[in-house]
């Protein structure tokens, strides 16, 4: 059976500014431990990216190299089969009983040596293209060790932080959640889409010296009042932030 969400309807318009206030400190808090983190998981992301990149290449260049491979020996034995019918024709030519089957055998022996050199013409090609390959392999080879060790340092940076930090922010990602639920759920989505919206992830900001405390614009007096008494929630006329007094500031810290 599903949980079904608890919404406080008794809550007043200043418990609710409270709460949103609150939810947004303890997302601040959050949002902290995960700039710790820095640039590390997209760096993290990037390596095992090109890491898979690099190990698909490799393995597509190793079926090159073995289709090479394949084509040298497949010339090999075209030469060692157009030796043997040069050596039969070569026999064939002490029986012949007139010139005409003579200059026939002749020229079956001259098509395989022309069949012969294109062969080696083709291996030497063929190895040509095989040692560029195996080149290009070690190279690869080379770089995706060196990324598969810069992955590793990476990734052991980031378990530590993460490490560091888990409990703490399991703690506050609780704390996120039982709060959000203490409060109606149109007004925690529009935090939540706010929020998502806003630079510095502030959704909820009191006032500060006559200004948004998001994006500084000055708010006039009487909207300032209105603010203060907390009978209504009312959102910056310039970045669309809920606002808050900066009374509010001192009863968090109660």
């Amino acid at each position: 059976m599903a949980k079904v969400k608890t919404v406080e309807k008794e809550m007043t318009v200043e418990e609710k500014l409270n709460a949103l206030y609150r939810l947004q400190i303890v997302d601040s808090e959050i949002d902290k431990i995960k700039i710790l983190r820095g640039e590390l998981p997209l760096e993290v992301q990037d390596l095992e990216d090109e890491v898979e990149g690099l190990e698909t290449r490799i393995g597509k260049l190793n079926e090159e190299l073995s289709e090479l491979e394949t084509a040298v020996r497949t010339k090999q034995n075209e030469i060692i089969d157009a030796e043997n019918l040069i050596k039969k024709y070569e026999q064939q030519q002490n029986n012949v009983r007139n010139n005409r089957e003579y200059d026939s055998l002749s020229k079956e022996i001259e098509y395989q040596t022309l069949e012969i050199e294109l062969c080696n013409k083709k291996i030497k090609e063929f190895i040509v293209l095989k040692d560029g390959k195996v080149q290009v392999i070690d190279e690869s080879k080379k770089n995706l060790d060196e990324l598969k060790g810069d992955l590793e340092n990476k990734t052991s940076e980031l378990d530590s932080i993460i490490e560091d930090t888990r409990k703490e922010e399991e703690e506050l990602d609780k704390e996120s959640q039982k709060i959000g639920q203490a409060i109606e759920e149109r007004l925690v989505t529009a935090y939540r889409r706010i929020r998502q919206n806003a630079r510095n992830g502030l959704a909820v900001v009191p006032i500060q010296r006559d200004a948004c405390g998001g994006c500084f614009n000055q708010i006039p007096p009487q909207r300032q009042l209105d603010i203060k008494s907390r009978k209504k929630i009312i959102v910056c006329e310039y970045c669309g932030r809920i606002l808050v007094d900066d009374d509010i500031l001192e009863e968090q810290k109660k």
